[in-house]
């Protein structure tokens, strides 16, 4: 890898906002990273929600370009020069309420709040359609159910990703396969479901709000449209340093579902993803509709407005990282000093030597509430009978398991009552870091071949690179694109379920959804 991208000005730049990092990745015209920032962050539970400060927003962002910055300094001896294009991606769904001056109207409400049960179920009973609990949709009724005042001044109403694209670039505009997230998408005419929107139009007519549904939503965009440039205040706000200069177009805004797909080249019907971060989730891209709405399932669209099946888990590594952190203090407490990333790797290849079903053990990963579980709040919970062979392997064995439970109860839906059928599913995200570890325990779990890339690792910030990539080229679909230009013949390296994996991992759920009246217990007796 070399420079002469950088000094030609020949790159594009992605930036995603993720539950736990904000991460900019800059790539050249072969479309491999040049360069690399990021920033930690974390939510705050404030009055029972989820939430981040705005404040808090800017900040990471504009560390993460500023670490980008020295990356590049430091890998090539040039400063980061103007890219060709920029693309913004942050996490799924989510409620920013804004009134006509721009004012945030209530706080931020992320994908992880299950406080919309109400809500949800009542949209999805009206419209025929699964409505899942952290759709912007359903957080907006709930707020005009629960008659809070700010619902009459709001102006505009989107997602983070589409709150950030907007203060850059001036444009009130959202990808589709995000706004899917925020209202059932027509995959025919690539917009909202103008059907559905007038049932909410008539469902909240009596509260007389001044404000139709379609003047507060974001305009919606295909993969490869432009959406808008850099203004010279959105350049200030992303870089106060001026390094980036007003004028860079941006495509459309997406969630970490749409470039989680980019990142694995799963935009194709038959195609499908696994993203194992902070939550977990599976898209499925379709080939024809389900027979059925399902609760456990959402219906979103690729980044290009392709039909897909999300299965959507709200916890995944949260308590695993916990239990790390911890031996990671234990170390510290006699001395040791161990790097985090070799912790973590020795930790996961310990479960490759456990016994198939944990030996016993079982561990619930919920840090927050889960739907498909029918859980509004979540306690991290570990327990095991006197006579289970309590060890580390199956230890760290029950707590990889855990991450991917939830999952696999969704999953059969599809494959099981929709038979669904799918040649492989790509991997990514942290839980695939540790070679093999977290691919051959979900190929297990899924009862199907898992392929990982070497850009696992990179995730969203670089699919949303590849987004803007494609923007800038305006040629072609954006599945030829990605297979052709990007991916050609790497498709990763696949792995086939271990049948002893696949019984152990049978074994384990037989005795985990049992044990789900222990965690719902939990969540009732731990105040």
């Amino acid at each position: 890898m070399n420079g002469k991208d950088l000094i030609n000005g020949k790159t594009t730049l992605g930036i995603e906002l993720g539950s736990t990092r904000i991460k900019a990745v800059l790539i050249g015209e072969d479309y491999t990273t040049l360069a690399s920032g990021g920033e930690t962050w974390e939510n705050r539970l404030e009055n029972g929600l989820w939430t981040y400060h705005l404040d808090e927003v800017w900040q990471g962002l504009q560390n993460a370009v500023q670490n980008l910055s020295d990356d590049v300094q430091k890998r090539y001896g040039v400063p980061l020069s103007t890219p060709e294009a920029i693309g913004i991606s942050g996490m799924m769904h989510g409620y920013l309420a804004f009134d006509k001056d721009g004012k945030q109207l209530a706080p931020f409400l992320t994908w992880r709040n299950t406080n919309t049960e109400q809500s949800a179920k009542l949209l999805t009973d009206a419209f025929g359609f699964n409505i899942p609990q952290r759709w912007s949709i359903a957080q907006l009724y709930q707020a005009i159910l629960n008659k809070e005042d700010h619902v009459k001044d709001i102006s505009y109403l989107t997602t983070l990703a589409g709150y950030v694209h907007w203060k850059l670039t001036g444009q009130k505009a959202l990808g589709i396969g995000e706004a899917s997230g925020m209202f059932p998408i027509d995959s025919n005419s690539n917009n909202y479901n103008e059907k559905m929107v007038s049932q909410f139009d008539s469902l909240i007519g009596a509260s007389k709000f001044a404000w139709k549904l379609r003047d507060i939503l974001p305009k919606v965009l295909n993969a490869g449209e432009n959406a808008g440039s850099l203004t010279a205040e959105g350049a200030k706000l992303l870089d106060p340093k001026g390094g980036l200069a007003a004028g860079i177009p941006l495509c459309p805004p997406e969630g970490d579902a749409g470039t989680g797909m980019v990142a694995t080249n799963s935009v194709a019907v038959r195609t499908g993803n696994v993203s194992a971060g902070t939550s977990i989730f599976a898209m499925i891209v379709l080939e024809k509709e389900l027979s059925k709405v399902y609760q456990e399932i959402d219906m979103v669209t690729t980044p290009s407005g392709k039909p897909v099946a999300m299965v959507h888990c709200n916890n995944c590594t949260t308590d695993l990282d916990a239990w790390v952190k911890l031996f990671s203090e234990v170390n510290e407490t006699v001395g040791a000093k161990v790097d985090k990333g070799r912790l973590y790797d020795v930790l996961y290849e310990k479960a490759l030597a456990a016994d198939p079903d944990c030996g016993g053990l079982l561990s619930y990963n919920y840090d927050a509430g889960e739907v498909i579980t029918g859980l509004e709040q979540g306690r991290p919970l570990f327990t095991r009978m006197p006579d289970s062979r309590f060890t580390l392997a199956n230890f760290m064995r029950s707590l990889l398991f855990s991450t991917m439970a939830t999952l696999k109860i969704g999953m059969d839906i599809l494959t099981e009552k929709e038979h669904v059928r799918l040649d492989k599913i790509l991997g990514h995200g942290g839980l695939f870091k540790t070679k093999l570890v977290g691919q051959r325990l979900m190929a297990a779990a899924l009862k199907t071949p898992v392929a990982v890339m070497e850009t696992a690792g990179e995730g969203g910030a670089w699919g949303i690179a590849l987004l803007a990539a494609y923007m800038k080229q305006k040629e072609g679909t954006l599945e030829a694109f990605l297979a052709q230009k990007v991916f050609g013949k790497n498709s990763g390296d696949l792995l086939e379920p271990d049948t002893k994996d696949v019984q152990g991992f049978t074994a384990f759920m037989k005795q985990y959804t049992r044990g789900i009246a222990i965690e719902r217990a939990a969540v009732e007796n731990l105040q």
